[in-house]
């Protein structure tokens, strides 16, 4: 019997350290077949052009040893892969932890395909790599809305006050564009300040941000929560009484919490947003909805601050159902049913941002396998 044929796909720009390592250890079950996504289809997923074009990575990927063959996916999507997956018929396909999804777990299921998820490990003493921190060096964090969001909006908040809970993340994994993430807030952070946030009062640099966003003439002004949760560090609750700036501004930053919160919180990619996606279609905003909506986020902060992780995903997944109760296209039947295959390993859950591709974020009090996790960023980073 001959080696098994693997297959891994992905971006592979700037390739590094991190890059070899996880091609070498896919290349030790059997023939490594390596699947880059095009220039055009990594702009559209990640909102910029990779650095090195694909010929160039291709070029690369192809001088390594342990590669078999490189193609350049003809595709579309995170399943670009599809046609030349077909193709090569592969016996496994391995990703490492932020390039998992349902999605791919499904595929390889239905394809009589092994599927495995390598955790990244860096080569002997050698710094952990990622394209993310070597693109830009830039630091610029995104933000995690925990509850509440939608209540920066004074279209929600009108109709009932009540707190956004925001977390600052450290850049280390590249989240996908439109994912809910703020990252277009974010690409605009980096064209204002380019590499870091600079130092000074916090809120201000927050209005700063939130007016460069949002010019005089803004047809959809992006919520302030936003642009408070990528600058101000750490743990955050922002108290919305129906205006774009909160009238109040709670912060943690005990390193007891944050670290207890990171432990509970896991990520499951799902992809980003379509073009030409509308959240705001088929509204059905209600003082009776933004009340529950309200209430739940303030139950999410206060189960953090006692570090109890049942009541914690309890009140963040009640914050989900009360903005979908308002915004019933943050969902579609697909991520219902991804949702379904999660509910016995967590104790809350809800999409990233407005919802309708990103992540799933799950609040669980054990280890989700091959799910990500994230770095919250601490008030002495800046």
């Amino acid at each position: 019997m001959g080696k098994k044929k693997v297959f891994v796909t992905g971006c592979f720009d700037m390739f590094h350290s991190g890059h070899v390592a996880f091609l070498l250890e896919a290349a030790s079950y059997g023939d490594l077949y390596v699947c880059i996504g095009s220039d055009e289809n990594v702009n559209m997923l990640k909102g910029h052009y990779p650095v090195n074009s694909q010929e160039e990575r291709k070029y690369m990927i192809e001088a390594m040893a342990c590669v078999k063959e490189c193609k350049v996916n003809k595709g579309w999507g995170i399943m670009d892969f599809e046609m030349e997956l077909d193709e090569i018929n592969p016996d496994v396909f391995i990703v490492n932890e932020d390039g998992n999804t349902p999605a791919k777990a499904e595929f390889c299921g239905t394809h009589n395909i092994d599927y495995l998820v390598l955790k990244r490990i860096p080569y002997a003493n050698l710094p952990v790599r990622s394209t993310t921190s070597l693109r830009n060096g830039s630091s610029i964090p995104y933000r995690i809305d925990l509850a509440g969001g939608w209540l920066d909006q004074p279209f929600v908040s009108k109709y009932a006050s009540g707190p956004v809970i925001t977390i600052s993340i450290e850049p280390a994994i590249e989240f996908n564009d439109r994912s809910g993430m703020a990252t277009s807030t974010r690409r605009k952070a980096i064209e204002l300040w380019k590499m870091s946030i600079p130092r000074g009062n916090c809120e201000q640099l927050s209005r700063i941000l939130f007016s460069f966003e949002n010019p005089p003439g803004t047809a959809e002004v992006s919520g302030s929560q936003d642009s408070l949760g990528i600058v101000m560090p750490g743990l955050n609750r922002l108290f919305y009484e129906g205006h774009y700036w909160p009238s109040g501004i709670g912060s943690v930053h005990e390193d007891e919490i944050l670290d207890w919160l990171e432990q509970q919180l896991y990520l499951v990619t799902l992809g980003p947003r379509e073009n030409g996606y509308k959240v705001l279609d088929n509204t059905n905003i209600t003082a009776g909805g933004a009340s529950n909506l309200a209430s739940a986020a303030e139950d999410c902060w206060n189960a953090i601050l006692r570090k109890d992780a049942p009541a914690f995903g309890d009140a963040f997944r009640l914050s989900f159902e009360s903005q979908i109760s308002m915004f019933p296209n943050m969902v579609d039947d697909e991520i219902i049913r991804i949702i379904d295959q999660y509910r016995d390993q967590a104790f809350g859950w809800k999409l990233s941002g407005a919802g309708g591709g990103g992540y799933l974020i799950l609040v669980s009090g054990k280890p989700v396998a091959n799910a990500m996790q994230i770095k919250i960023r601490r008030k002495n980073n800046l």
